[in-house]
């Protein structure tokens, strides 16, 4: 896919970068170690750490289930289309490298609207002619579904995956994350797979009150957003799918790569994952 033109088709445009408030994608890269990210999202980070030392570790959670959710579908559903919501900045193995290294024709629209996300993107775009980026909101899945870059690299005539991994707990507007998902959902061909993570409070007393103090962190840094659910609220988030085995799990439990061999610290009890199929 060379040079520009390309990426201008598809809308990944330059974005200024506003680097007084912190970004998702940012604050996420500061967890993980990464060098994308500024000093208000490393803030964020130390703020968080005051709490729960070991954030990292849910971060990395968070991004395995991704990985092996990824190498499921496309090894075991035949699936070659991907849409990934909320993408964040690349790390050591993205969706299109986990899908295509299996299926190598696998199609991957990524969409996220941070502007050093769709920096990123723009490289991507000149060295891998199947996948591709849109600067959209995720949160609005009528523009999602009816994207020009969406509509042109995948058919919602045939099955798709669907990720919206570690996303919905930084939605903060009017409209309730079930009722969002529920559009999604409806607008897929069946056959298709959904995958979501989320912050849970485990209802437990002493893991509640720590997931609690983990949001009020989230929500008093520059952040301002990091919602901690109970297991029915994300469960409602998948309503009309069927939930593949082993269900809504912490995601060190989803299908892990080998045997536990230390036990999990606190903070990894409070993400979830699940995957749904349409029936």
């Amino acid at each position: 896919m060379p040079g520009t033109d390309e990426s201008q088709s598809d809308g990944v445009q330059p974005v200024p970068i506003d680097t007084t408030k912190a970004s998702v994608a940012r604050v996420y890269d500061a967890v993980l170690h990464g060098k994308d990210n500024y000093e208000i999202d490393r803030e964020v980070v130390r703020q968080l750490r005051q709490v729960a030392p070991e954030m990292s570790l849910m971060a990395w959670d968070n991004r395995s289930f991704l990985i092996r959710v990824t190498r499921f579908i496309a090894r075991e559903t035949g699936i070659t289309q991907f849409l990934d919501c909320g993408s964040g900045l690349p790390t050591a193995e993205n969706t299109h490298q986990v899908a295509q290294r299996i299926q190598p024709d696998s199609r991957v629209v990524y969409v996220d609207n941070d502007p050093v996300v769709l920096a990123h993107g723009r490289a991507l775009l000149e060295e891998n002619d199947q996948t591709h980026f849109s600067a959209a909101d995720i949160f609005k899945p009528g523009e999602i579904i009816n994207d020009e870059v969406v509509r042109k690299y995948l058919n919602f005539s045939e099955p798709m995956a669907l990720f919206q991994i570690g996303t919905l707990p930084f939605y903060d507007g009017e409209r309730s994350p079930q009722d969002i998902m529920a559009e999604y959902i409806n607008a897929l061909p069946s056959g298709s797979y959904v995958a979501i993570s989320h912050f849970i409070d485990p209802e437990t007393s002493e893991l509640s009150e720590f997931a609690r103090r983990l949001e009020q962190a989230f929500l008093r840094s520059p952040m301002g957003r990091g919602v901690f659910r109970i297991r029915t609220e994300i469960e409602g988030m998948l309503a009309g799918l069927e939930i593949l085995d082993p269900g809504l799990v912490l995601c060190a439990d989803w299908w892990p790569d080998g045997p536990r061999v230390k036990p999990l610290d606190t903070v990894q009890n409070c993400i979830v994952g699940a995957v749904g199929r349409k029936p």
